[in-house]
């Protein structure tokens, strides 16, 4: 490439106000930058990209409380988060109206836990769904993880609570360390009789 074409494309990306895609992270690429628009429902809603999120809230009666609790902490995965689920389970938690209240209430925190809590600590944090998630910024690289979906855009402040953007649905059990099951107790000794 002649040096002035190299120019009038450095030119170009930048009058888009965009970065060379050898730059930005793969995983935030498809993600744009949330920006606040009221309380956590608003904001999901204005940013266009938490479609099937929203749906969930709405369709669970969830909105009221997202709305007004100020004290919440919501890991929100996107729309490209929802479509790399295993196939039919995203219209099994549709037509169950319990489990995906459930399920979204796994993606919520009854406090405020901002990304400076999260790193350099790894444990369990009761979700709103009476579980746990997995709380993992020990990576050596920075990267802050919730039940394995990486965190790709922290601290969103909004009017009703502070929102994480997450690049996986948060799936309760993967990597969450649950107590473990009692034993199953040993069956009782059979005799053969001859």
């Amino acid at each position: 490439m002649s040096p002035i074409r190299l120019l009038l494309s450095a030119v170009l990306i930048a009058s888009m106000g965009a970065t060379p895609l050898a730059a930005q992270d793969s995983s935030a690429s498809a993600t744009k930058t949330v920006v606040v628009q009221g309380d956590l429902v608003d904001t999901l809603k204005l940013s266009g990209q938490f479609t099937t999120l929203v749906a969930g809230i709405d369709a669970t009666n969830l909105a009221g409380l997202l709305r007004t609790n100020k004290n919440l902490t919501v890991f929100a995965p996107t729309d490209a988060a929802f479509a790399a689920m295993p196939a039919g389970e995203l219209a099994r938690l549709q037509a169950d109206k319990a489990a995906m209240q459930r399920f979204v209430l796994h993606h919520v925190i009854n406090a405020p836990f901002e990304s400076v809590r999260i790193k350099g600590a790894k444990g369990q944090v009761p979700s709103g769904a009476g579980d746990t998630i997995l709380i993992d910024g020990s990576d050596e690289a920075g990267a802050l993880k919730v039940d394995g979906a990486k965190i790709i855009q922290a601290d969103v402040r909004t009017g009703s609570g502070l929102l994480h953007v997450v690049d996986k649905v948060l799936i309760h059990g993967e990597g969450a360390v649950d107590p473990p099951a009692e034993p199953a107790p040993a069956p009782a000794p059979t005799t053969a009789t001859p």
